[in-house]
């Protein structure tokens, strides 16, 4: 089965007529090119600052607290804490409030690996020019490939906490920044930006560690959590599955956003309770929304619309988006509980508005994802934005 990422303009003609929704008017059947002129020139400029840029993988740093080995991924849990009445004791939680003291080197080597390789990608996809192509190959192989540098591919220890475990299935959303990563792979070499054999070298690692997180009970953990955790659990492993055409795991995705995901996250006015319930309900719901449309755009084809799909009681991620959409527009409007921590920073170029208005044909999304900061600064912002290069999921 063909699987192409939204030959959306196309998508969008074909729904106007067929599916008679609102016909989509000529500003919007050039949503790419707009999207493409609004990050083209500044994609190439920082590609230009990775030119000189050397890898930094997991062995370049490890913490003492680490159970696994130099090539291990170690990460700590976020909301966990020394507990003052109990000095050298086990850590205890303090929801949405996240320890300024966890060991962070490997979480943020991962985020860097995602942010330089999706850059070059995208400026090697508007310019063609080698260096951004071989650059971005360079990085790759020192996390994938060399075995004195490469990741294990597996998450046994991340998101550990002192005194408790050696790491837990929820760690698997650091995982979620793999996701550009993947689909740069994918369109470097559907488009020739670098050879067979080394993305064969790439593709399997990418192979053990969906075999990893698809069948360890930390994985199978994961993909099972209630809330944001399954969704990008699903995002993760389908961005894999494509890359190395893993048709089980596509149809595990797709079963798990129709009959499992959609249907016991969203309520029926496209809200996601669980997200609300948290210290930071706003940040949660823009990151779950984001990871719906993530998989959606993944997952979809001709054949299997997931923008339009709808459950039996009418929940859509459509609907998602419509709820979500007017406190984007104006975040003073959010009905609920403020987050305790990041609220200043939301929102920015959220990814479910740049493939809702695609989708979808709407050019409100369009016009808001363009005015929101494209290139967020804080670390907590671009760690709960892994999407953020578009240009390489529409230039595909």
């Amino acid at each position: 089965m063909k699987r192409a990422l939204l030959p959306f303009n196309l998508t969008i003609i074909f729904y106007s007529f067929v599916c008679l929704i609102n016909p989509i008017d000529l500003e919007a059947q050039g949503f790419e090119d707009r999207i493409i002129n609004a990050f083209k020139q500044t994609e190439i400029n920082r590609a230009k600052a990775h030119l000189n840029s050397d890898p930094v993988t997991v062995t370049d740093a490890h913490c003492e607290r680490s159970a696994g080995g130099i090539n291990d991924f170690y990460s700590e849990g976020d909301y966990w804490w020394p507990d003052p009445n109990n000095p050298g004791g086990p850590y205890y939680q303090r929801d949405g409030q996240t320890n300024p003291e966890n060991f962070t080197a490997h979480r943020h080597a991962m985020i860097r690996l995602s942010e330089i390789t999706a850059t070059l990608t995208s400026a090697w996809l508007l310019t063609k020019d080698k260096a951004y192509s071989e650059k971005a190959l360079e990085h790759l192989n020192a996390w994938f490939v060399n075995p004195s540098t490469k990741m294990n591919p597996n998450l046994l220890y991340a998101q550990a906490i002192y005194g408790k475990v050696t790491g837990r299935g929820i760690g698997l959303i650091d995982a979620y920044h793999l996701v550009e990563v993947a689909q740069s792979v994918k369109v470097l070499e559907d488009k020739g930006g670098i050879s067979a054999e080394d993305a064969e070298q790439i593709k399997s690692w990418f192979s053990a560690f969906l075999k990893w997180m698809t069948t360890h009970e930390y994985g199978i953990s994961e993909m099972n959590w209630k809330n944001n955790h399954g969704t990008c659990w699903a995002a993760t492993a389908s961005s894999m599955a494509i890359l190395t055409e893993n048709e089980e795991v596509i149809k595990l995705c797709v079963d798990r956003f129709k009959n499992i995901l959609l249907p016991n996250q969203m309520a029926k006015d496209g809200s996601f309770p669980l997200e609300l319930k948290r210290t930071k309900p706003y940040g949660y719901s823009l990151f779950n929304i984001d990871a719906f449309f993530n998989l959606a755009t993944i997952l979809h084809t001709v054949e299997d619309n997931l923008f339009e799909y709808e459950t039996k009681d009418g929940k859509s991620i459509k609907k998602g988006l419509e709820f979500i959409y007017p406190y984007i527009k104006n975040k003073s409007e959010w009905p609920y509980e403020k987050d305790i921590f990041i609220w200043e920073e939301w929102p920015v170029c959220h990814p479910a508005l740049l493939f809702g208005a695609l989708a979808y044909g709407n050019l409100n999304y369009l016009e808001l994802y363009l005015k929101l900061p494209k290139y967020p600064s804080h670390s907590e912002v671009i760690r709960n934005l892994p999407v953020r290069h578009p240009l390489i999921w529409i230039l595909e």
